[in-house]
C-alpha cells in the first residue's frame, strides 16, 4: 500500500482532550475567548456571524456552513458586533461538553464551538505548516465536517459502552478532513511539508521516505521518484518545503523515534529500523535535531493520558 504521509503524521498527533459545545444565540452578542494553548475550530449551523482574531481590525464573516480551523489558539472574539454585550463565558464553560446553550431566545446564530488540545511527537511540525485561520468556506465538504462534530457532541454528552474509543476516531477524522480539504483549496502553501504534498512530483519522494525511513536514501534517488534532476529536486523541494530533502528525511526519522521512545521500545531497535548503525549515531542524530537526548523520551518522562489533563476552553 502507498504511503501516505498526512496519515503518518496525524498518527503522531493525539488528541489529549478536546470538547465541543452548542451556542444559540439571538440578539446583539459577542464572546471574548484568550489565548490558549489549543486548536480550534467554530462551525456556523445557522445565521451568520463574524470572527475577529486578535489584532485584526476588520472581521471575518462565517454564514451557514462555514467551517473555521484556528491552529495556534489565538485570542479572538465571534459575534454580531465586535463591542456587543459579551456573553458570559463562565455560564458557557459549565456546560457539559456536547450540550448547547440557548441565549436571548436563540435564532440569530446557531452554531458549534469546539478545541483539540494535542498531544504527540509531530504536534508542533503540524502547527508550523498551518496559517492563524484555516477557513474551509460551506459547501459538501464542509457539511462533511459539520457532521462529524454533530455525530461527536452526543458521543461526549451520554457516554456509553466504547463511546470515549468513537469519540477519539471522530475527532481525529475531523482534524484529518479539514487538512484534507485545506490541501485541496489552499493551492500551495509554501515553506512546510504539507506545500511539498500538493505537489505530485515532490510528494512522491515524501511517501518513499516515510514507506521506508531506514533506508539509504540519496538526493540522485529522491530526485529519479520525483522525476527531476538532481539539483532541480533539491532547490525546489528546500524552496516549497522550508528545508532540505535530507533535512526533511532525519526530522521525520527523529519524530518516528520520539514516538516510538514514549511506548517504551528499546533505542537499539529504533537506531536500526532508522538506519542508524549504532545508538551512538542515532543519539547523536536526535539530539542535533530535537535538543534533547533519546532518554528525555522515555516512558518515564512521558505526558499524563489523554483525558487527564485540566478542563480547557473553546
Amino acid at each position: 500500500m502507498t504511503a501516505d504521509p498526512l496519515s503518518d503524521i496525524l498518527q503522531l498527533v493525539r488528541p489529549r482532550a478536546y470538547g465541543f459545545r452548542g451556542l444559540d444565540v439571538g440578539g446583539d452578542w459577542s464572546m471574548h475567548l484568550p489565548a490558549q494553548d489549543v486548536m480550534r475550530c467554530y462551525a456556523v449551523q445557522a445565521g451568520s456571524c463574524g470572527l475577529w482574531l486578535d489584532g485584526a481590525e476588520s472581521s471575518i464573516r462565517l454564514a451557514a456552513g462555514s467551517f473555521v480551523l484556528l491552529p495556534h489558539g489565538n485570542a479572538l472574539v465571534l459575534g454580531s458586533r465586535r463591542d456587543a454585550p459579551e456573553i458570559d463565558l463562565d455560564r458557557f464553560f459549565a456546560m457539559d461538553d456536547g450540550d448547547t446553550a440557548m441565549i436571548d431566545g436563540g435564532g440569530a446564530c446557531r452554531g458549534l464551538c469546539g478545541y483539540f488540545e494535542l498531544l504527540g511527537a509531530a504536534t508542533e511540525q503540524l502547527r508550523r505548516s498551518l496559517p492563524s485561520l484555516v477557513r474551509l468556506g460551506a459547501g459538501a465538504d464542509a457539511a462533511g465536517l459539520l457532521w462529524l462534530v454533530e455525530r461527536l457532541m452526543p458521543e461526549m454528552r451520554f457516554p456509553r459502552p466504547g463511546g470515549r474509543l468513537i469519540a477519539e476516531h471522530l475527532s481525529q477524522t475531523l482534524l484529518a478532513e479539514a487538512l484534507r480539504l485545506h490541501l485541496a483549496t489552499a493551492g500551495r502553501p509554501g515553506g512546510s511539508w504539507l506545500a511539498v504534498l500538493a505537489e505530485p512530483r515532490l510528494a512522491a519522494a515524501v511517501e518513499a521516505m516515510h514507506a521506508e525511513p531506514g533506508r539509504r536514501w540519496t538526493l540522485d534517488t529522491l530526485a529519479k521518484l520525483a522525476g527531476m534532476s538532481r539539483s532541480g529536486f533539491a532547490q525546489h523541494f528546500a524552496k516549497v518545503n522550508g528545508e532540505p530533502p535530507v533535512s526533511y528525511l532525519t526530522r521525520w526519522r527523529m519524530l518516528l523515534a520520539a514516538d516510538r521512545l514514549t511506548r517504551g521500545e528499546p533505542i537499539t531497535t529504533i537506531a536500526r529500523d532508522l538506519g542508524y548503525g549504532s545508538e551512538s549515531a542515532f543519539g547523536a542524530a536526535f539530539r542535533r535535531t530535537t535538543g534533547t537526548s533519546p532518554g528525555r523520551h522515555r516512558p518515564c518522562y512521558a505526558s499524563p493520558a489523554p483525558g487527564s489533563g485540566a478542563h480547557t476552553s473553546t
